[in-house]
């Protein structure tokens, strides 16, 4: 099923191709840009965490250290508090820090131990030895204070069309006396969807360009192989060297159709020489043919008459097999639309106005575009080839889906099935005398498939068989093409 949609032809296999590997390759950056911005933002979040926890621990330390005088107390307080007296929120993410006497943990929290290790790594850098770290992600519905910021800020977010964020990072570090936790929030931005788009409309402006371009140049060299091919195909059906396509495309498909100019240019020559050749031949042949069977008139025995009178008919039939199957590939008259079924009525009313036992059975009307001369020809070889060998001939016509099928059945004793294929070729014969009645060249099948093969279509020999297996004579099947 998969290789049905697989494109057949050779610009859609290279541009499926390059689509496949320009898709992997950018699956492959996709996930590592996304991995690198994710540790990117992770290390972020830390070092603002880890910076804000140490100015407040080293407040308290110093507090600890120091008894303050009241107007530095009071100055803190100032700080502490805004304009209106409300507490006043740090510098980082709009959040105070948190003191708790025990960890921040609630229900359902995973902590992130890699994150603890970095930031109680940076805390050591800066000569804070915490006690202990905990660090994780909690949903911003479920941290209260979080929650309440959020709510604040939601009526701003919208009036930027911002997205708002759904996660928000705690990190909590425990005093060196273990006199308590300070716990540092910072909202996880929400980057994730913009880095997905941005990557999508990098892949899209990557494929418009590099698959136009490299779709223009499988064009280029697809298009003169397109036309050679159709030339090809018309030069099989006409061996004219006519209507010869100029070079065209890159060097190496100009070259091509140079070198097939040429080769069509020759066979054409050869065909020529060849029906000059068998003309002549065929002339020479029949004028001594013709004077010998005027001599042998003059012979006083009848059967010695007759024998010698049978053998010249038997060469002539050869010689004009020979030369028809010579022409049959280049066929000097056009094709007439035609009612094929009427064409295998009047064959076989030929055979019955002679006497010989041939029968039509079901026939179908069909008008088909035929060379009537050339079809009859193939009909009467195999309607003699029947008699010849099966004593009788029953023809029927059936049209199927897509072609018109002519059966020519016989009663005869068959082929074996070794020399079905064979007995189309030249000069095979399944009798091997050589007498009046079942003598002849070998050729009336293979001109017979020639024709067929003419008009696009096929001829195939079966043994009928019984309905014991017994073989009870042979079907020649004729096929041609619905157009």
């Amino acid at each position: 099923m998969i290789r049905r949609l697989l494109p057949r032809s050779l610009m859609g296999q290279m541009m499926l191709a390059v689509a496949v590997a320009l898709l992997a390759a950018q699956t492959i950056g996709a996930v590592l840009a996304y991995r690198a911005g994710a540790e990117r933002r992770e290390a972020a979040l830390l070092h603002s965490a880890a910076f804000r926890l140490l100015m407040t621990a080293r407040d308290d330390d110093q507090d600890r250290r120091e008894e303050r005088r009241p107007r530095e107390r009071d100055a803190d307080a100032r700080r502490e508090r805004g304009p209106n007296g409300a507490p006043r929120r740090d510098g980082g993410g709009g959040f105070r820090l948190e003191r708790r006497a025990a960890a921040p943990l609630q229900v359902g929290d995973k902590t992130d131990a890699e994150a603890a290790r970095e930031l109680r790594r940076i805390l050591a850098d800066q000569d804070f030895a915490a006690a202990d770290v905990v660090v994780l992600r909690r949903e911003i519905a479920r941290d209260e204070i979080t929650r309440r910021r959020i709510d604040r800020q939601q009526r701003m977010l919208a009036a930027q069309h911002e997205q708002s964020p759904t996660q928000v990072v705690l990190a909590a570090v425990q005093m060196p006396d273990r006199s308590g936790w300070v716990v540092a929030r910072a909202l996880v931005p929400p980057g994730e969807r913009a880095i997905v788009m941005s990557l999508l409309l990098q892949t899209l402006f990557i494929y418009i360009v590099l698959v136009g371009a490299i779709a223009l140049i499988l064009r280029r060299i697809t298009r003169p192989l397109a036309e050679l091919t159709e030339r090809l195909e018309r030069f099989a059906e006409t061996r004219s060297p006519e209507g010869q396509i100029a070079p065209q495309g890159p060097g190496d498909v100009r070259r091509l159709i140079v070198a097939h100019n040429a080769m069509e240019a020759r066979i054409a020559a050869l065909l020529d020489e060849k029906d000059v050749m068998l003309g002549a031949i065929g002339h020479d042949l029949k004028t001594p043919l013709a004077a010998l069977r005027v001599r042998i008139e003059s012979v006083e025995d009848d059967a010695e008459r007759a024998k010698m009178a049978a053998t010249i008919e038997d060469i002539t039939r050869s010689l004009d097999d020979i030369l028809s199957l010579a022409r049959v590939g280049r066929p000097s008259d056009p094709l007439e639309k035609s009612e094929i079924s009427a064409l295998v009525a009047s064959v076989v009313e030929e055979y019955e106005d002679m006497g010989e036992p041939v029968e039509l059975l079901d026939t179908q009307r069909v008008v088909l575009p035929l060379r009537a001369t050339w079809l009859r020809r193939g009909l009467r070889n195999l309607i003699d080839n029947a008699l010849r060998y099966g004593q009788r001939a029953r023809v029927s016509l059936v049209r199927e889906t897509r072609q018109v099928v002519i059966w020519i059945e016989d009663d005869g004793p068959g082929i074996a099935e070794a020399d079905l294929e064979r007995m189309l070729e030249p000069f095979s014969r399944g009798d091997p005398s050589r007498n009046s009645s079942t003598g002849g060249a070998g050729l009336g099948l293979t001109l017979a498939r020639a024709i067929a093969e003419q008009h696009g279509g096929a001829l195939t020999l079966a043994n009928r068989r019984g309905a014991d297996g017994e073989v009870m004579g042979l079907v020649a099947t004729l096929s041609l093409p619905l157009t």
